[in-house]
């Protein structure tokens, strides 16, 4: 009587590839938004399983819950990718959503405090990153598949901006979220997964080329535990380790780094030799592809600690000088990188649009250019700057990270045969995710460096001329600049929380009013952190500049044709 077909069944559609990009915009979204929510709301986690995340003892645990998410995701990309190649990307796209939705309910439930609430954050965000690595993999792939070639970028271009917005966006709703309860920092995400994922099975088709081939096994094994090792390391580099302010020195450190090295030297070799390898070493024959793949990854190591370092000046400095209480920081610094978002939102869908007519070349390597140029301008103002200098920076930063995203995406996905968009998209996803934890290790290690040189000093200094004790002036000298950056991102005064009620209140009232002040810290800190911030950015700087590089040696437009 009534001649309903299964999803599979029916034909896509004119329509078609608007819904395919808006359901993987949507997809995408909801992943990046995931991360910077979660760091901005761990005060508020923490705080709800009874754990303190300024303890040195629990250190492991919140670099674990902050940076778990983008390991799992980079070690993840190009296996999921390839798998959505041999058995159907809106398939593994579509169950990528039922995971990341399973993962956030658990999330919002977790039941125990502690360390063991803390275990249980880890596990389940790993639940989470395994949902979205099979969203991010195969939405590029999808919207290649559904869309013609002169609609790609921009519809490339939608998807990419979206997920690096999201980023931004997420401090704001992190912020708001935190303030009604932490278990709606993921419990958000249940309704908009259920939705996803009806929308997805139901919609969306599959159009793409199938391979049907045997899984590499040995190749994703390889690839899997040894770049796993080596973002282990970056993790625990960043840890004090016995006397030292940073981990690097330590045994397990370098054992990872130099196991993980080796393995994945392993997993080139044995790639060369499989019959059908995971990772599609053939591909990088494409100059568009490898230098597409070189400058994203690069955009990604000049960038990834740039949202923690700026999250870190507003909360820790800025905004404390200018009147704002800690405990309200998160939210502003939120606010105040507005501007970047709605740039990155206005330019990167009109330069994915102009990229499929000229091509990605001009675009990106301006892009890059621009950015470089914005970062050094961001390296003249003063810690204590005006806000609207610093606005007009990030529209500045925003308009070239804008012009970059769009058309090289668009032009990594347009040099692949169509057979490998699921492999490709799992590529240079792995490239950009695994940019961005090597960058925060980077950016971590640079100012800790700047800030040693100066503030254990200037602390005993300040401390003792208040009357605090020499013996404890000495010990809270020595505290580790990670611990105070840290006490900064997470919304905490930090001079307020490592001397502790018993040494404040041993103090004389003005004494005790001036250390724990809003301005103290930020006063005390802020020319040491000028410095280290010169230093982060003069990196910055050098990674854009050799990626506008790349971007130009990429070439003039390519559309790969499978009758090559």
């Amino acid at each position: 009587m009534f001649n309903i077909k299964a999803p599979e069944q029916r034909s896509p559609g004119k329509n078609y590839k608007w819904i395919a990009l808006s359901n993987t915009t949507l997809g995408t979204l909801m992943s990046s938004l995931n991360g910077s929510t979660t760091m901005i709301a761990l005060p508020a986690i923490f705080r709800g399983i009874n754990l303190n995340p300024l303890d040195p003892v629990n250190t492991t645990y919140l670099l674990w819950i902050l940076m778990g998410y983008p390991l799992v995701l980079a070690v993840a990309l190009v296996t999921v990718g390839r798998i959505g190649d041999m058995f159907g990307r809106v398939r593994m796209y579509n169950i990528g959503f039922v995971i990341f939705s399973i993962g956030s309910i658990l999330l919002s439930l977790t039941w125990n405090t502690g360390s063991a609430g803390a275990i249980e954050l880890i596990l389940f965000r790993i639940v989470q990153a395994i949902g979205g690595a099979l969203l991010i993999a195969n939405s590029a792939a999808i919207l290649t598949d559904a869309f013609p070639v002169g609609q790609r970028g921009m519809a490339l271009g939608i998807n990419m901006v979206t997920f690096n917005a999201g980023t931004f966006i997420g401090l704001f709703v992190g912020g708001l979220l935190a303030e009604a309860h932490w278990r709606w920092v993921f419990l958000v995400n249940v309704p908009i997964g259920i939705i996803g994922t009806i929308w997805a099975y139901w919609m969306l088709r599959e159009l793409g080329v199938h391979k049907a081939e045997k899984i590499d096994w040995i190749g994703n094994g390889t690839f899997a535990v040894g770049l796993t090792m080596i973002l282990v390391s970056i993790i625990y580099g960043i840890i004090p380790y016995g006397t030292e302010v940073m981990g690097w020195a330590s045994p397990f450190v370098l054992g990872m780094l130099l196991g993980g090295l080796v393995l994945l030297a392993l997993f080139i070799a044995w790639e060369r030799r499989a019959s059908a390898p995971m990772f599609r070493l053939a591909l990088f024959r494409i100059r568009a592809f490898t230098a597409g793949n070189i400058a994203g990854f690069l955009q990604a190591l000049a960038r990834g600690g740039l949202v923690i370092m700026l999250s870190i000046w507003l909360q820790g400095i800025w905004l404390p000088l200018h009147g704002y209480d800690f405990k309200v920081t998160p939210l502003w610094a939120g606010i105040c990188i507005l501007p970047e978002v709605a740039t990155i939102m206005i330019v990167g869908p009109l330069s994915g649009r102009l990229s499929d007519r000229f091509g990605a070349r001009f675009f990106s390597t301006g892009g890059m250019i621009l950015e470089a140029i914005a970062l050094a301008l961001l390296m003249t103002l003063p810690v204590d700057f005006s806000y609207i200098h610093f606005a007009l920076i990030l529209v500045c930063s925003g308009a070239g990270l804008g012009l970059f995203i769009s058309p090289n995406m668009a032009a990594i996905m347009n040099s692949v045969p169509a057979g490998d968009r699921g492999a490709a998209s799992g590529m240079r996803s792995t490239f950009q995710n695994l940019g961005m934890p090597l960058s925060q290790g980077i950016y971590f290690t640079l100012m800790t460096i700047g800030l040693n040189a100066s503030v254990p000093q200037a602390i005993f200094s300040g401390l003792t001329q208040n009357g605090v004790a020499t013996a404890v002036a000495t010990k809270l000298s020595q505290v580790p600049p990670f611990s105070y950056l840290f006490a900064a991102l997470l919304g905490y005064n930090p001079f307020g929380t490592l001397l502790g009620p018993q040494v404040v209140n041993s103090l004389n009232p003005t004494a005790a009013a001036l250390l724990t002040s809003k301005s103290y810290f930020p006063q005390l800190v802020s020319d040491a952190f000028g410095h280290g911030l010169k230093i982060v950015l003069g990196f910055s700087i050098v990674m854009c500049l050799i990626s506008a590089g790349a971007s130009w040696l990429r070439g003039g437009k390519y559309v790969h044709s499978d009758k090559e």
